[in-house]
């Protein structure tokens, strides 16, 4: 493999999944005379901008125009980053390492986020996915618990998962507990008994077993059209549609949307706005349509929501009050119908994009922690300068959300990053709010013991 062109990792606490592809093509020109072609396929990798970094290449084969090469390329895959390749084929005439003497034969650009959603064109390695089998031992420890968290250790004892396996509820499994201080005692033979009854190995699946399982995710916009953003035709309003650039909202939309629309597979993302006066209308909606269509609130493609919201705002009456309880439950209820399938087939993702502080937090909590209990999560990017310490209230880290009802939320579904912290840096925004949303998806899917929809086509325990 060549060295060089392979992406710098998003940063040391982001893990990569290691992706291995092996390319075959079709139907080659040939541009040889007394021959077929002799292709060879070279991947290159964006690094930045409109530079193309040299990854690696295959092997070069003999007089074939539909070659499947043997040569097999190893990417760090990120979800949270937009990686973009190009795959350039080339008849091989000669013994120099350069490829510009040589006849081109075509090429094709993708991001490896297509790729992967594509089921069946990738699989994961799992490079250090080493199961405890017949000869790996698992050691288990016993304590006596305290509630002042001073626990004692009664004893230990070591077993193959094999051993452990064989129990049954009729014919228990049966080890001794032995304390290491203890055994060198002269009356000592062990500290008890544990019996195991049963023993069974689950499958967790990770998020590239579940995209590559056909497991979709629904990308929802919701837009803040409050009055507090400012008269969209001022300048400094955050809704104002500079003709030389992007808005801070439009930056947001582009960057998340561009990482989440590789894993739709119509790309069609319903967006709706709160906030605002509708034309002929003299009431405040907090849950509208940007194109205006209720049946239909579909915006084809990234540059389509960037259309719709263009077209919308010259029509709204920006208003008030800042309400997010409405959108929140109008996503959850398609993801509450998904989960009725009894399959992951579907995750779905909100994008809140707003400017100030929540006004309904009771409702909002309560929606948040409902909507906890559904395959569903919840991007909140703050643009402008407001407070948003209500927000960090929401992305609840540490401790779980709990409604004003004291129920609490079964898992933190909520992330959320003020755009001021990376202004024109679109990459590190999308790197930041989607951190989270890899294992959001698996963790809800494992708890519920549901599988992708295409279990055969990612790996079983072993």
């Amino acid at each position: 493999m060549a060295s060089g062109g392979a992406p710098l990792p998003p940063s040391a606490n982001h893990c990569a999944t290691k992706v291995e592809l092996t390319i075959s093509c079709e139907n080659l020109m040939d541009m040889d005379i007394f021959s077929k072609s002799d292709p060879l396929c070279a991947l290159y990798i964006n690094t930045s901008g409109s530079h193309w970094s040299e990854f690696g290449r295959t092997e070069m084969i003999l007089n074939c125009l539909n070659p499947k090469f043997a040569k097999k390329f190893v990417i760090d895959y990120y979800f949270e980053m937009v990686q973009r390749l190009k795959f350039c084929v080339y008849d091989i005439d000669n013994d120099s390492h350069s490829l510009t003497d040589d006849d081109f034969l075509g090429e094709i650009e993708c991001t490896l986020g297509q790729i992967v959603s594509s089921r069946q064109m990738t699989r994961p390695l799992l490079l250090n996915d080493k199961r405890p089998a017949g000869h790996g031992t698992i050691t288990v420890d016993c304590y006596d618990h305290h509630v002042n968290g001073s626990h004692q250790l009664i004893g230990s004892f070591t077993a193959t998962l094999a051993e452990m396996q064989i129990a049954t509820r009729i014919s228990p499994a049966e080890f001794e507990c032995t304390h290491p201080k203890k055994s060198k005692k002269r009356n000592y033979k062990n500290s008890g008994i544990i019996c195991i009854n049963n023993c069974q190995v689950d499958k967790q699946y990770t998020f590239l077993d579940y995209i590559m399982g056909g497991c979709q995710i629904n990308f929802t916009i919701a837009i803040d059209f409050t009055a507090s953003n400012g008269n969209p035709n001022v300048p400094n309003s955050l809704h104002f549609i500079n003709p030389e650039g992007y808005n801070e909202y439009l930056k947001a939309i582009w960057a998340v949307g561009n990482v989440i629309q590789d894993y739709d597979s119509n790309k069609m993302f319903p967006v709706f706005g709160f906030g605002a006066e509708l034309p002929f209308s003299q009431r405040v909606s907090h849950e509208f349509p940007i194109n205006f269509n209720p049946s239909n609130p579909f915006c084809l493609g990234i540059e389509g929501v960037v259309q719709a919201y263009r077209q919308c705002l010259p029509q709204l009456k920006l208003s008030g009050p800042t309400n997010f309880a409405p959108i929140i439950n109008h996503a959850a209820c398609f993801a509450r119908q998904a989960l009725q399938q009894n399959v992951a087939s579907q995750y779905f993702v909100l994008l809140i994009i707003t400017d100030g502080v929540i006004t309904d937090m009771d409702q909002t909590c309560t929606a948040i922690v409902n909507a906890s209990r559904l395959p569903m999560s919840i991007i909140i990017v703050g643009v402008g300068g407001a407070d948003f310490g209500e927000m960090e209230f929401l992305d609840s880290d540490d401790v779980l959300l709990c409604s004003p009802r004291g129920l609490v939320a079964t898992r933190d579904i909520v992330q959320f990053v003020p755009f001021r912290d990376f202004q024109e840096n679109s990459a590190a925004l999308a790197l930041s709010v989607l951190a989270e949303l890899p294992d959001q998806l698996s963790s809800f899917f494992n708890l519920f013991k549901l599988k992708p929809p295409y279990v055969s086509s990612v790996s079983e325990p072993s």
